[in-house]
């Protein structure tokens, strides 16, 4: 059986503990840490599949976790070592009915998602978040591995220096 085919398996029986309609935060904790993308679990390396889960519960569009990271393995680079390719977003975003504009910034984006270098570019990891621009701030969901509930900043450059963002998906209402 193919390593999609497992994990399909394994994240059909493991979405049974997550609760639905509830956004995701702390991809190392509970039953999504032991969800699987690509040769790893999520809590390694799911961050791109959760911010699609995300921004599908926020525009009220929510498929089950399961799904989105079956659509998106598809997408995953090297075997899913380093999860998903951050500039395949879109096309799961596409795929869900979710319209976007791709950019290299967030600039006054109200509803997005970026991808950043995590330390210095090339030489550290890479993140994922989704993020709700409000009148407090910005929340950013799943912003920790180990973080349970939404982190709130004010600054665009308190999610990521300019210098570090690698793509930012700005979702655009229906």
């Amino acid at each position: 059986m193919s390593i999609r085919k497992n994990n399909y398996l394994n994240n059909v029986q493991k979405s049974e503990n997550i609760k639905s309609g509830q956004m995701i935060n702390g991809q190392a904790l509970g039953a999504v840490s032991e969800m699987r993308y690509g040769i790893c679990c999520m809590s390694f390396n799911g961050c791109e599949v959760i911010s699609v889960y995300n921004a599908l519960v926020y525009m009220k569009r929510e498929k089950p976790l399961y799904e989105i990271a079956l659509y998106m393995e598809r997408f995953r680079m090297l075997a899913g070592f380093f999860g998903c390719n951050v500039f395949k977003v879109g096309k799961a975003l596409e795929h869900y009915g979710i319209n976007y504009m791709r950019s290299g910034k967030i600039g006054s984006a109200e509803i997005f998602i970026v991808s950043y270098w995590t330390g210095k570019r090339f030489l550290s990891s890479i993140h994922t978040v989704f993020c709700i621009r409000t009148a407090d701030g910005i929340n950013i969901y799943n912003r920790y591995n180990n973080c349970p509930e939404v982190r709130r900043c004010k600054e665009n450059y308190e999610i990521a220096e300019p210098e570090k963002i690698i793509v930012v998906y700005v979702i655009k209402g229906d």
